[in-house]
């Protein structure tokens, strides 16, 4: 009750109830949908309860059951989201129309670094290791199968720069798993700290990868195998010694 002008006025009729507005399903849904995301990267697959989207939701059980039959449909759907959105910016920024292989190189970094920045508990649910998610057999080595098809985009890239470059492109797909491996594993380490900026890290892995492959040498060899034959030759002319280290590695 209120008082205008020395009059008793009646308050305003469930004020607390009108500001709570009724969700649609689809609303429903995609509230779920979050807040599953958060409690998944904060706690991962076993670390999250049913009970514990209701709560977090403002629902009762039987709700999030509705819209996914459980914990694991409701991890399914997140996954999926996450891959979906990683994937269309990886794709888009490798198929950058006329950029040449350096600048698809640099985009395609910045796109993952983008997504670490914008989208933590997206990038922190596909990176963790999910061979403690016992799911049907739909999320298992999401992550690693991202990075696979990642790397098949930049295979394409590199075999028309080696071939370019008079470098056999057969090796191609070796170069492009190890690069694409660089920048993730080097994304995982910066999602904690977000130092230096993504465009300083970005600089420093296009840096080694780039100025790396500019040196790249067409027939590479390993040094220690000319020190391990240098020294077998000693042993052979010093008479009958230890077996020599290019055997022992046979």
């Amino acid at each position: 009750m209120g008082q205008t002008g020395g009059v008793t006025t009646p308050a305003a009729p469930n004020r607390a109830r009108r500001s709570r507005t009724r969700m649609t399903a689809v609303q429903r849904r995609e509230q779920l949908i979050e807040i599953s995301r958060e409690l998944f990267a904060e706690r991962g697959y076993e670390g999250t309860a049913v009970e514990e989207i209701a709560a977090r939701a403002g629902v009762s059980k039987p709700v999030v059951y509705e819209h996914f039959g459980g914990k694991e449909g409701a991890y399914a759907v997140v996954v999926d989201r996450e891959t979906q959105t990683l994937h269309n910016a990886i794709r888009n920024a490798l198929t950058t129309p006329g950029a040449r292989s350096r600048e698809l190189l640099e985009r395609g970094a910045m796109a993952l670094l983008d997504y670490i920045e914008n989208r933590p508990d997206g990038f922190r649910i596909l990176s963790r290791d999910p061979s403690s998610v016992h799911t049907a057999g739909q999320t298992g080595g999401s992550f690693a199968s991202i990075l696979s098809d990642i790397a098949v985009q930049v295979e394409d890239i590199l075999a028309s720069e080696f071939s370019r470059t008079g470098h056999d492109p057969q090796f191609a797909g070796l170069y492009a798993q190890a690069l694409v491996g660089l920048v993730a594993q080097t994304g995982q380490q910066w999602l904690d700290s977000r130092e230096p900026s993504r465009e300083i890290v970005a600089r420093h892995l296009i840096n080694l990868a780039w100025n790396g492959m500019a040196h790249l040498k067409p027939d590479p060899k390993l040094i220690m195998e000319t020190i391990d034959k240098r020294r077998d030759k000693i042993a052979v002319e010093d008479g009958p010694q230890e077996e020599p280290r290019s055997r022992r590695r046979k």
